[in-house]
């Protein structure tokens, strides 16, 4: 299982300057093979390096490595535009979002990301320095600084390349770790529910409430300051606008690594397994009033569905997807399903049994139940899987069960069908 191990760089003036020069030769190196790229319809790797190694090599003056490292990165960030074109994150063929990504070339910020492999890099973590290629030649003894777990994960896992990054007048290495995975617990006791939601970021089926209102007050606010700062439309208001913008970002990010690292602790402690449902898709699936489309907008279900998938992975806890259709109109007592359950946004209340009880735990529950009741149809059957379909699921990640619910882990296909 691959992770990234973040740490910050601690450069001197002078180190820091012959940095950012690398940085803007590459990227303006990048930009340039993209042009080339786009005007002769040249995007693999191979055939660009024979249109613009040499040139990139004596124009820009990039050693060896790092001209085939920026050839490589144009060709991804083409490919990467290709992926998003076929699955529509950037709109329809005819809308102006659409073309304009597809009638010039990819440029690239003077302060990209810019990879570098062992040849162009290499660790000394006992001392907590790095020694770089630059313009200006082999840069050894540059500081770096992390903490005590980085620094093992680094000494033991560390391989393959690694990103120099700029950020806000700071300098970071991005390290590739392969961290071995958990032995997977293929016989859960039980599975503990998770609804996620707007309101209520996360709620499991024990009960309890992750992330509410107090996180949700902290967005309005921002978006109210990012309104004002958008009608002033001056320099700076734009660059307090860009500060806020990632400020806002990291503690969503935070807040989702906590919950994610709660709810997969909690499961690993009793024995469970994790259910989630599978909400791909659901921007496109719901029709919302315009003062409900920012709150939507801002919900970061995907990114707390992938830490929760990776932290399970590597505790070797099971996690299973199921179809969220009708959970929030279910009764997880007796099954009833009525639209007119759900009586508010906080309470569900059974219009045939009379159950009461909070709308996102009932909710959280009826996942739960789902997962439990999709995990013992798979462990009824022994039969092996059969074999994919040549062209067809191929190298998937996950597979998908004829029941619609997927499980995260491969080791789980026999297991949940």
């Amino acid at each position: 299982m691959k992770l990234v191990v973040q740490v910050k760089l601690l450069p001197t003036p002078v180190q820091a300057a012959a940095l950012e020069a690398t940085l803007h030769a590459c990227n303006e190196a990048a930009s340039w093979a993209s042009g080339v790229a786009f005007a002769r319809d040249v995007k693999r790797n191979f055939a660009l390096r024979q249109h613009t190694y040499a040139e990139i090599r004596q124009r820009w003056g990039l050693g060896a490595q790092a001209a085939q490292h920026t050839i490589k990165k144009t060709c991804d960030a083409y490919r990467t535009l290709a992926a998003n074109l076929k699955a529509g994150n950037l709109g329809r063929p005819w809308s102006k979002r659409y073309r304009r990504a597809v009638e010039k070339p990819v440029t690239f910020r003077p302060e990209g990301a810019q990879p570098y492999d062992d040849r162009m890099l290499s660790w000394q973590i006992t001392d907590r320095t790095v020694s770089l290629w630059t313009l200006s030649g082999r840069m050894k003894g540059v500081a770096f600084t992390a903490s005590p777990e980085q620094l093992a994960r680094l000494a033991l896992y560390r391989k393959g390349e690694s990103d120099l990054v700029a950020r806000d007048g700071m300098w970071f290495l991005q390290a590739t770790c392969e961290i071995p995975e958990a032995p997977l617990n293929t016989d859960p006791v039980a599975f503990l529910g998770v609804d996620m939601g707007i309101v209520n970021i996360a709620t499991t089926s024990d009960g309890q409430i992750m992330a509410g209102r107090a996180l949700n007050r902290g967005r309005l606010r921002e978006r109210t300051l990012r309104t004002k700062l958008q009608k002033k439309n001056t320099p700076s208001a734009k660059r307090r606008l860009k500060k806020r913008g990632r400020k806002e970002a990291r503690r969503a990010k935070d807040i989702n690594h906590k919950i994610a690292k709660h709810v997969v602790a909690e499961a690993e402690r009793t024995g469970r397994g994790i259910a989630l449902e599978e909400l791909t898709g659901i921007r496109e699936r719901v029709r919302l009033r315009k003062p409900q489309r920012a709150t939507h907008s801002s919900w970061s279900f995907a990114q707390l569905g992938a830490f929760i998938a990776y932290k399970a992975k590597r505790a070797g806890v099971p996690v299973v997807y199921v179809d969220p259709a009708y959970t929030s109109r279910t009764c997880a007592e007796c099954g009833h399903i009525d639209k007119a359950n759900r009586v508010s946004q906080a309470w569900f209340a059974c219009r045939s049994c009379g159950f009461v009880d909070h709308a996102d735990r009932n909710g959280s529950r009826n996942i739960r139940a789902r997962a439990e009741e999709l995990w013992r149809r798979g462990a009824q059957s022994t039969a092996p899987d059969p074999p994919p379909t040549p062209g067809r699921g191929t190298g998937r990640k996950r597979s998908i069960t004829p029941s619609g619910a997927r499980c995260a882990s491969p080791g789980l296909q026999s297991r949940v069908r």
